[in-house]
């Protein structure tokens, strides 16, 4: 028994440990995609009164996997004039960064990667580089639709980002912390602790600013993210497919994933941030009788229940909302979304000064 908790303590263990770790959490993604992919496809065709995938597979459940399966062994093309080098780079860079920020998302009670004190800091310097990927994958095409698809995309979620930073610091100020898991620890005990209802019946009034903030961290997530109404940047009647034109097989797939992983994981942050994590909805006094590893599965069960919902609401998004026109989408960030989330990081603050919970930070 010495011996093997030696081992795990040595760093060879731990390397082990980590990189176990994280092949647990990219598996569970990369699966959770390939049917959040399909429930997409089957929501919008649901809505449009169509039968969607169904020929793979019972009810067309290995769809994903079929298309999975073409993508990777479909010949690589390279137009001639593309700088090579950096069209390759492109599409890894995107799916790099979108997986490397799910470091720090807790899953259930710690089941996360790298636990750190800056982990919301950490996914906000992550995300501003995912812009990265697409405007080397749109200047490496030599082309003009993918150049003004990615230039489009860049400024769209530059946009964006400022009002989410802005949402995410309301919650800091309610929680005083920038540990995801502590945030999520601090929402136990009942849905009117989560912070989307000020996080408590002390901080009640807080409804009034957090719901609507709630609401534009949704918006912002969808532009953040390209997802309609905010797909501009490959709006097929203006610009073929934006900045994937010149890409097929594996290095397309690889943008899709790092497309669909981003989504996945604004739902997580979502739900992480205002809709109490791996928290069940009502007190839950019976989990302290159950080992460890149950009530993570417990927490885990909510968590991603939750996560799933939001997927829900994108995909339905998608199916129900024209896209927006380039002009009205910057005006409803800068105009819109900036003021009033300024404006309730002020009220925010100003009530966890002088509010009755004041000094608890």
């Amino acid at each position: 028994m010495d011996a093997t908790t030696n081992f795990w303590a040595t760093p060879g263990g731990w390397t082990l440990l980590a990189v176990g770790q994280i092949l647990a959490v990219m598996i569970w993604i990369l699966l959770s995609l390939a049917f959040l992919l399909l429930a997409d496809r089957k929501i919008w065709a649901g809505v449009q009164m169509r039968k969607g995938p169904n020929m793979v597979g019972p009810f067309g459940l290995l769809q994903s996997f079929a298309d999975f399966l073409k993508f990777v062994l479909k010949e690589i093309v390279i137009p001639d004039g593309a700088d090579k080098v950096v069209f390759i780079l492109a599409p890894l860079i995107s799916f790099v960064l979108a997986f490397a920020a799910w470091a720090v998302v807790p899953l259930a009670p710690g089941w996360v990667v790298s636990d750190i004190n800056v982990g919301v800091l950490y996914l906000l310097a992550i995300s501003s580089l995912g812009v990265y990927g697409i405007i080397m994958g749109g200047w490496a095409s030599n082309s003009k639709y993918p150049f003004l698809g990615s230039l489009r995309s860049a400024a769209q979620m530059v946009s964006y980002e400022v009002s989410i930073g802005f949402v995410i610091i309301t919650v800091i100020l309610l929680a005083g912390t920038m540990n995801l898991q502590t945030i999520v620890a601090q929402q136990a005990g009942g849905f009117w602790n989560w912070y989307v209802f000020g996080g408590g019946l002390a901080n009640l009034p807080m409804v009034l600013i957090m719901v609507p903030m709630a609401v534009v961290f949704f918006i912002s997530a969808l532009a953040e993210t390209n997802r309609p109404p905010f797909d501009l940047p490959e709006a097929e009647s203006e610009l073929v497919a934006g900045y994937q034109v010149e890409y097929s097989s594996t290095p397309y797939l690889l943008f899709m994933i790092g497309e669909y992983a981003n989504i996945v994981l604004m739902c997580a942050i979502i739900t992480i941030l205002f809709f109490g994590g791996w928290q069940a909805p009502f007190p839950t006094p019976f989990l302290e009788s159950w080992p460890a590893t149950a009530q993570s599965f417990f927490g885990f069960m909510w968590f991603f229940a939750k996560t799933v919902f939001f997927f829900f609401l994108i995909a339905m998004v998608k199916a129900i909302v024209p896209r927006y026109r380039y002009d009205q989408l910057m005006r409803l960030g800068w105009k819109i979304f900036l003021p009033t989330s300024l404006v309730a990081v002020v009220l925010v603050a100003a009530w966890r000064v002088f509010g009755p919970a004041q000094g608890a930070i």
